[in-house]
């Protein structure tokens, strides 16, 4: 089979492994890239976020990953959910979180296409990552055609919206590249850069990670700050605000993947049942389902939700 073949089967492939969208980019230097986030981090907003500071050759440098690299394939995954929290609770996580960690999902579907590419093209060197390693992801997405960053930072996919999740696979075996996407997606809209209520979208495009709630709420291990508490605005676990407004996702449709369906917690508990959570609960519901939560320590997520549910506070 020839490269343009390929690179079609491998996509109509990713279409069945459940996969939204699928596109091949070169694998290269983003030079282009390199100075943004240079700027970025010496501004400090990646707050406590240490590790990303480390390996900066490599965030902007897939050879470095997989030695050798030609090609990066790039996928999406539609994470938004049929199913919802319940009405008026002050309890909110985000949608990414209603059903198992996304990770291990990902992984498994992206070695399937790496075993399939592996049975039209021969053997090959490759690594396969979603949010598992340092590097751009929605910049590789852009480059392979898939859609481009909205204002709020946030990969927006034409006509299908922002709810979904990225991942790739570094191959060395040359496959026909897709045109970069390079529509401008938001023109004057700045719903999202007003609808934040920490003001963490200090520019188009320019995210200050330390004021978002996500941040606040799962990548700070300490309590949330006495000068955000108020702003947090009912989120528990990550936020899903700027995307709420966000006009591209009146698109967003259902997702038919079971193991992201919602867990028990996500569509039942009231905010007493929240409250009232002990450890062996916090255990049971989120550490043993592999539910993203659990990526926070149960005393952290208490001190998120009394922030939820104090009166005055965050509602």
């Amino acid at each position: 089979m020839k490269s343009p073949e390929i690179k079609e089967a491998l996509k109509s492939k990713a279409l069945e492994l459940g996969f939204a969208a699928c596109g091949v980019a070169r694998s290269r230097r983003l030079r282009h890239q390199e100075g943004f986030l240079r700027d970025w981090l010496q501004a400090g907003y990646q707050g406590r976020m240490s590790y990303m500071a480390n390996h900066f050759e490599k965030r902007t440098d897939p050879g470095l990953l997989v030695p050798g690299a030609v090609s990066m394939v790039a996928v999406a995954l539609n994470y938004f959910p049929a199913e919802e929290q319940p009405s008026g609770t002050r309890c909110r996580v985000s949608r990414y979180s209603f059903g198992r960690d996304y990770h291990d999902i990902i992984k498994a579907k992206l070695h399937d296409l790496a075993a399939y590419l592996e049975g039209m093209a021969g053997q090959h060197q490759y690594r396969v990552f979603t949010d598992s390693a340092p590097i751009l992801e929605r910049s590789w997405a852009q480059e392979a055609g898939l859609g481009g960053v909205g204002k709020n930072t946030c990969f927006i996919i034409p006509r299908k919206g922002s709810y979904y999740f990225l991942g790739e696979m570094i191959t060395n075996i040359p496959l026909e590249e897709d045109q970069p996407f390079e529509k401008d997606l938001c023109g004057t809209c700045v719903r999202c850069i007003e609808a934040c209520p920490t003001g963490a979208i200090i520019a188009p495009g320019k995210l200050d990670a330390s004021k978002c709630i996500s941040y606040l709420t799962i990548e700070l291990k300490d309590n949330i700050p006495e000068n955000m508490r108020k702003k947090c605005r009912g989120w528990i676990f990550g936020c899903d605000i700027c995307q709420e407004v966000c006009p591209h996702n009146r698109h967003a449709s259902a997702h038919h993947h079971k193991e992201l369906r919602a867990l028990t917690p996500i569509t039942r508990w009231s905010d007493h049942d929240w409250l009232s959570m002990t450890k062996e609960d916090y255990r049971e519901h989120f550490r043993k389902t592999g539910s993203a939560i659990a990526r926070v320590k149960y005393e952290k997520l208490m001190d998120n939700i009394r922030c939820a549910t104090a009166d005055g506070d965050c509602q």
